[in-house]
């Protein structure tokens, strides 16, 4: 009991909801635009994905594998 008195609880460390939504773009083939750590810009669908990186299917141009550290963010496009 004195140790659950005054203490917040930890926050979880996974939510899974990065899986949840890479699901989500990969059955509806979202076309996303990747934002690079770099500053380029990919735009593509999401085809693959594992814990280290996503593989962006794009017509113009080659398939690339994408590791997540290089990624600032992602967006859908219209």
């Amino acid at each position: 009991m004195a140790a659950s008195k005054g203490k917040a609880s930890r926050p979880v460390e996974q939510t899974f909801e990065e899986t949840r939504y890479l699901k989500h773009l990969i059955e509806r083939r979202i076309p996303i635009c990747v934002k690079l750590a770099d500053n380029d810009s990919v735009t593509g669908t999401v085809e693959y994905y594992d814990q280290r990186f996503i593989r962006i299917t794009r017509k113009e141009g080659p398939n690339l594998f994408i590791f997540k550290h290089d990624i600032k963010y992602l967006y859908e496009v219209a």
